[in-house]
């Protein structure tokens, strides 16, 4: 792949995105913060003009090695009676949490609070609760994740565990991941620096899960907001994607799915953004932002570096392209990686990165290529 000639307008598709953004601020299109982001990168709507999109190729044969479908018994409508659901209504929900307590609070979103709780039989739960002033703009996203999640199962997914829906309260009940976020532990709020090692795995937990969404759920899921903070860790260090109140269903039948802008800045497919074009190559392009914030431990914009810097998926291209990859992995790690290694995992998240979706591998191919670094890895002995 010619990779000066994909970020040759790198730049510039930065600039015409920004000023894309702003223009669409003053039309009073909805821009939500991200509660976990110090650089004003944001959950971010557009509204769209739907076209007609062309026949799409065949999608890929299953593999042999792949997760079995969730049960058939989930319709679009969830009753969720499967092995493990729980069923709470609104006043159990309320003690479960100390009446939604603040000290209960594990993390927020574009779609609410996110609180612990604990049920009387001693099993810990995450329930996620909708914003009340946001109700109406947030009653699609309640019922896209819950849609979603009923119809998934893979371990490096968050898994639902049941619903409610009573007057002006949705919540989301999802078994309960203990270690925080991905975003927390590069940012050393967890104590401990993630090493390398992890960090790749880590990398393939998520690619694992991604795959599993294009592929192989019973209908195709495209994810729309992959990040870091949307990246839950297990005491065990392996992830799960979470939130997938922005997801969508992708269309088989279809090359892309014509839909509103949604996602986070810095993390969103430049091409989408210009063409309301939705693929699972979206969720690629982000992806590859978030495997560049696992190496370097920066976030996909720091606004207080300097200008060249500010941008990393920039700096990172034209860092790479001087030979410098060692000067960008993460100095929190204090740790010597084989240099080869860095070159293919760089240049992997490039190609993810990619400004156009053709150039993108799909996350099949993704996830194959961090396996055959992780082998690299191991043969080389790990560290120099």
């Amino acid at each position: 792949m010619n990779l000066s000639r994909l970020y040759f307008a790198d730049e510039l598709h930065f600039k015409s995105g920004r000023k894309f953004i702003q223009k669409k601020e003053t039309d009073q299109s909805a821009l939500v913060k991200d509660p976990n982001s110090m650089d004003s990168t944001s959950s971010l709507e557009m509204n769209y003009v739907p076209e007609k999109a062309p026949g799409s190729p065949l999608r890929p044969l299953p593999s042999p090695l792949r997760v079995p479908l969730s049960p058939s018994r989930f319709s679009m409508s969830p009753k969720l009676n499967r092995i493990g659901s729980i069923h709470l209504n609104l006043n159990q929900a309320l003690k479960a949490t100390q009446n939604f307590a603040p000290s209960q609070k594990i993390g927020e979103g574009g779609f609410g609070m996110v609180y612990k709780a604990q049920l009387p039989d001693g099993q810990t739960v995450a329930i996620k609760r909708a914003k009340k002033e946001h109700f109406d703009a947030l009653s699609n996203e309640f019922r896209s994740e819950v849609e979603l999640l009923a119809k998934i199962e893979h371990r490096n997914l968050v898994r639902l565990l049941g619903f409610v829906e009573k007057g002006n309260e949705r919540l989301i009940i999802t078994e309960y991941v203990p270690n925080g976020t991905l975003r927390e532990h590069l940012d050393g709020g967890r104590g401990k620096i993630l090493d390398f090692n992890q960090r790749l795995e880590i990398a393939i937990d998520i690619g694992h899960g991604l795959t599993y969404l294009h592929l192989y759920a019973e209908k195709q899921i495209i994810h729309r907001d992959v990040k870091s903070s949307n990246i839950l860790l297990t005491e065990s260090m392996r992830a799960k994607v979470a939130d997938f109140g922005f997801a969508r269903l992708g269309d088989s039948d279809t090359t892309h799915v014509s839909t509103k802008v949604k996602g986070t800045v810095g993390y969103l497919d430049p091409e989408y953004m210009k063409t309301y074009q939705l693929t699972p190559k979206s969720d690629v392009y982000s992806f590859g932002v978030l495997l560049l914030e696992v190496l370097t431990g920066r976030r996909p914009m720091e606004l207080k570096r300097p200008p060249d810097e500010r941008v990393t998926l920039i700096w990172v291209f034209r860092k790479y392209n001087e030979g410098c990859v060692l000067e960008m992995l993460d100095p929190q790690m204090k740790e010597s990686v084989n240099g080869e290694i860095l070159v293919k995992m760089f240049g992997l998240a490039i190609q993810c990165a990619a400004p156009t979706r053709k150039d993108r591998p799909d996350m099949k191919i993704v996830g194959e290529q961090l396996w055959a670094i992780r082998m690299d890895y191991l043969r080389s002995g790990r560290r120099l």
